[in-house]
């Protein structure tokens, strides 16, 4: 088989057994070249219920932030874009290498399930793949997974949703297993949230309400977590929201 692999892992996904498939994060341009020379730009967004959390996004910062490591992102992506069924197809042979016996996958360090025919994509692959193995995602993606993955979902895929997002008003906190991003671990464990620091399978595998610390201090994330943040962002959008209907209304 050949060695340019589409799973990779970071230090700290070797040592908890974690596989990683990833995309770049929120909005992206990827230029193209023709056979003419002439460039052009496609946007996508590839978080396109990402709320809050788009002002914080470690995804956005440090390492991913490296040419090498950017472009192989992009790179990823213009493979599901491009040539979804060839990207499928290698993704299924990779599965069955003998180094991904028992393996856990996380789908998407950074990105998301961004549209329908991808989300069914990795569906197939999931259902598809030996059976020893385990995938899970966090997602913003909170009515998509309500219309084609929580009808069905396959045994072997595990999700959390996750805070930030414009969707989560649709999240049950109560029922739902969900994640949120807090300042530190006091007022995680504060909120009544449970810490996956030591493994990030915890998000999955561990008590449904996730918390995570912030991997640095972060301005604006001083006194609130990406659920709260999210929920006066709502509450301010729904003011001026308001006011600009009463101005319309009355001409003041």
């Amino acid at each position: 088989m050949a060695t340019d692999w589409l799973l990779t892992q970071n230090t700290r996904m070797k040592v908890q057994g974690i596989w990683n498939w990833t995309l770049p994060a929120w909005a992206v341009s990827l230029k193209d070249t023709g056979p003419d020379g002439a460039v052009t730009t496609r946007n996508i967004n590839v978080c396109p219920q990402a709320g809050v959390c788009a002002k914080f996004c470690y995804a956005l910062d440090g390492a991913y932030r490296y040419p090498n490591v950017r472009q192989r992102h992009e790179n990823n992506l213009r493979l599901v874009l491009d040539t979804p069924l060839l990207w499928q197809e290698r993704m299924a042979t990779e599965l069955r290498h003998r180094r991904y016996a028992g393996a856990n996958i996380r789908i998407h360090d950074a990105g998301d399930f961004f549209d329908d025919a991808y989300t069914m994509l990795w569906l197939e692959l999931v259902r598809g793949a030996p059976q020893n193995q385990t995938f899970y995602a966090y997602t913003k993606e909170v009515s998509r997974f309500r219309r084609l993955v929580l009808p069905n979902t396959p045994a072997n895929f595990k999700f959390v949703f996750s805070l930030g997002g414009k969707e989560d008003h649709l999240i049950d906190k109560d029922l739902d297993r969900h994640a949120d991003v807090f300042p530190d671990t006091a007022s995680l464990e504060a909120a009544g949230y449970s810490s996956q620091a030591a493994s990030d399978l915890l998000a999955v595998f561990g008590p449904p309400r996730v918390g995570m610390a912030s991997n640095r201090p972060r301005k604006g994330l001083k006194h609130h977590s990406f659920g709260e943040l999210q929920e006066l962002d709502n509450t301010a959008s729904a003011e001026r929201r308001a006011r600009a209907r009463d101005k319309a209304r009355t001409g003041r």
